[in-house]
């Protein structure tokens, strides 16, 4: 995946891994957000820092219907380049159809945060 397919529409990136609880605890959140915000030009993407067996067999427990790609070790990096420091997850970010960043939050993205970013374009 290429992040500038992604640009044009606001987009929730969403770095997570399978042996994460409060990751996992989210997603059902996330993947609400975006069947919610898509007609509104919404676009979420999971970055799963963690191996590809694990995502694989945890996405066939939990279908997303939000796209899911491999982070790897790249992830970290990616993840430093948009204010996740710390490199602790779950980490997200709000990014504005231009790239820009909107919002930011380390840990458990709760109802009313993804009420209010989805306000934020």
């Amino acid at each position: 995946m290429r992040m500038a397919d992604f640009r044009g529409r606001p987009l929730l990136l969403n770095f997570w891994a399978t042996w994460c609880p409060p990751c996992v605890e989210e997603l059902p959140l996330i993947n609400a957000f975006y069947k919610e915000n898509l007609a509104n030009g919404w676009q979420v993407l999971g970055l799963a820092v963690d191996k590809a067996s694990a995502v694989q067999a945890f996405l066939k427990k939990m279908p997303l219907e939000f796209p899911v790609g491999m982070a790897g070790i790249a992830g970290a990096d990616l993840g430093r380049s948009l204010g996740n420091l710390a490199g602790g997850l779950p980490f997200s970010v709000a990014l504005s159809a231009n790239g820009s960043v909107i919002q930011r939050k380390m840990g458990r993205l709760t109802a009313s945060d993804l009420q209010a970013w989805a306000r934020l374009k």
